[in-house]
């Protein structure tokens, strides 16, 4: 089975939850108050990333690196 990957045109919520673990990398990055705005269930992490002002690029390979961890 192929490994599953994340990229920046994936919506958070939908990377939540398929991967919990990713939640404590956007917390990181994108802070807690993203987890109670009902943007997080139809905004991708490329729009999130702008909105915060920090590499969507670092965000996606964070993410990767947490669920490839997280087996």
């Amino acid at each position: 089975m192929a490994e599953s990957k994340i990229n920046k045109d994936m919506i958070i919520g939908d990377v939540i939850e398929r991967h919990p673990s990713t939640l404590k990398v956007f917390k990181k990055y994108f802070g807690d108050g993203c987890f109670t705005c009902p943007g997080s269930n139809n905004e991708d992490i490329s729009f999130g990333s702008m909105m915060h002002n920090v590499d969507a690029d670092e965000v996606v390979e964070e993410l990767n690196e947490t669920i490839k961890k997280s087996g």
